[in-house]
């Protein structure tokens, strides 16, 4: 993928190509063109996604990680490593640099794991599996939309929603794997999306694979980000009631059926790890529940965190879409199906503000919800003459709701930066991979360890090892390469078994 790397005009060019598509997709879409319209959104959305993820290096937060893990999962899928084969003692505790690796749970990676079997052992193949599903993604809100929305103006809300899913700063670095939790929390938003979609289809068929569908995706975003995956159980529950299509006792047992399947897809994996792996997974499960009454690897924030960080990540001017909706909810109590989007919203803003731990993405699984009201928001609003409020004003209002999200865009892609996105750190270390390197070898005095045995077969660690345990190392058989830097003490310098290589 070094289509758009260190080339800022084929990278402008395709920045503007994409917005182009945009503006297409809305001239046929007022043209009552749906199909083909969502097909050229779709193709605009995922030429973004191609252009922020052909960085050529892996991200320090959390990308390298989740490289590595799913690299080793290509040799044994059913042990999540980070350090293949340590030859240190290792702290089951240390997440960034233990052996069993299950600071996560198991989909992404394994998805990650398929793609670097397909497609090699590169940047791209780690990054392949969000763009798609970041792509899907403009289809089910579109999908979706159309569902919570009705009369003359459903599917322009429905598209303004795609839209605005489709240029969202965030979800743009996080399929880049440019910010922390990347691929994480695009997988659990998309699978939350899914399973909401399925959920629309078994409501409007009656038809019991998708109730089954919905309980897999479920199951399957538990394996992704734990337990918040059934904030979908509530908005089902008020979906299908809401219906009116189902008696009672068919919702009761079609409730039972849905987290039957989702119980049947995360629990084997649970019952495995605490098995095969005791020590790693009972500490695992203790630090999870840690982030709620703790401040874990110093992300934090007050109370307000993600009410503040909403108005950066989706436009300052999210919060009327928030108000109108709660506005339009207490007037209208019977309208379940806002009522469920004010659940999806608000039930997971609430639990993650009570939690110590903070971090921007957790809640990106509300993003949807957030630009379907926004869209419905903007067309009620543009369509209504409000009483006590200039109408230069209002379409003032209505302009900045799209220009902001569009400036956020600009910022997270960053079509016009010259910096550089094939750094000579990436470049030094993918040319020492080519290198034949002898099975059993380590590399010590190297800044990017994670780096390094994600593009190399080695095992890499970032301090030197006195001359006492280097010289062990080379009776026990491995080739041991140093880093050179200033720092390297004569008497290493003077073992000539070491090989010498300049990384960085």
């Amino acid at each position: 993928m070094e289509l758009f790397t260190d080339n800022i005009i084929v990278t402008i060019t395709a920045f503007l190509l994409s917005f182009t598509a945009f503006a297409v997709s809305a001239i046929l879409h007022s043209k009552n063109k749906c199909k083909i319209s969502l097909v050229v959104l779709i193709a605009g959305g995922l030429l973004l996604r191609l252009v922020v993820s052909s960085d050529l290096y892996l991200h320090p937060h959390d990308e390298k990680f989740h490289a590595l893990v799913a690299k080793n999962i290509t040799r044994h899928p059913l042990k999540p490593t980070l350090y293949d084969n340590p030859v240190h003692n290792v702290n089951y505790k240390d997440w960034s640099s233990n052996n069993v690796w299950l600071h996560k749970q198991p989909f992404p990676l394994w998805t990650i794991a398929a793609s670097i079997s397909i497609l090699g052992n590169n940047e791209f193949a780690v990054r392949f599996p969000s763009v798609i599903l970041s792509a899907l993604g403009i289809w089910l809100i579109y999908l979706i939309c159309m569902f919570f929305f009705t009369g003359k103006n459903q599917k322009r809300i429905a598209w303004m929603a795609a839209f605005l899913y489709a240029i969202n700063g965030l979800i743009l670095e996080l399929t880049g794997g440019r910010v922390a939790t990347d691929h994480y929390d695009l997988f659990f938003m998309v699978l939350i999306l899914t399973a909401i979609y399925f959920t629309i289809k078994f409501i409007q068929t009656g038809r019991l694979y998708y109730n089954v569908l919905t309980g897999l995706f479920i199951g399957l975003a538990v394996l992704t980000k734990w337990l918040p995956a059934y904030i979908v159980l509530p908005v089902w529950i008020l979906l299908v009631y809401d219906s009116d299509k189902f008696k009672t006792k068919q919702i009761v047992t079609n409730f039972l059926i849905l987290t039957t399947v989702s119980f049947a897809v995360f629990l084997p994996w649970q019952i495995y790890i605490h098995s095969a792996f005791p020590a790693e997974a009972a500490y695992t499960s203790s630090f999870n529940l840690r982030h709620l009454t703790e401040v874990l690897d110093n992300q934090t924030g007050p109370f307000y965190f993600f009410f503040a960080r909403m108005g950066t990540n989706y436009g300052e001017l999210v919060y009327l879409p928030l108000v109108f909706l709660i506005i339009y909810v207490i007037r209208n109590h019977k309208d379940l199906k806002k009522l469920s989007i004010v659940v999806w919203i608000f039930v997971p803003l609430l639990f993650f503000s009570f939690s110590k731990t903070k971090m921007q993405a957790y809640i990106l699984f509300i993003a949807p919800a957030l630009f379907m009201i926004s869209a419905w928001f903007w067309h009620t609003a543009r369509e209504k003459q409000l009483s006590g409020i200039n109408k230069y004003l209002k379409y003032a209002v209505l302009a900045l709701m799209l220009i902001l999200p569009v400036r956020y865009c600009i910022e997270r892609v960053k079509p016009f930066s010259s910096e550089s996105r094939n750094p000579e750190w990436s470049k030094n270390i993918k040319e020492f991979a080519k290198t034949p390197i002898p099975e059993k070898s380590l590399l010590f005095n190297y800044s990017r360890p994670i780096e390094a045995m994600f593009y190399a077969d080695i095992t890499a660690y970032s301090h030197l090892p006195g001359l006492k345990d280097l010289n062990d190392y080379l009776k026990n058989g491995y080739t041991v390469y140093i880093n050179l830097n200033e720092n390297i003490p004569t008497e290493v310098l003077n073992t000539k078994e070491l090989v010498f290589v300049e990384l960085e």
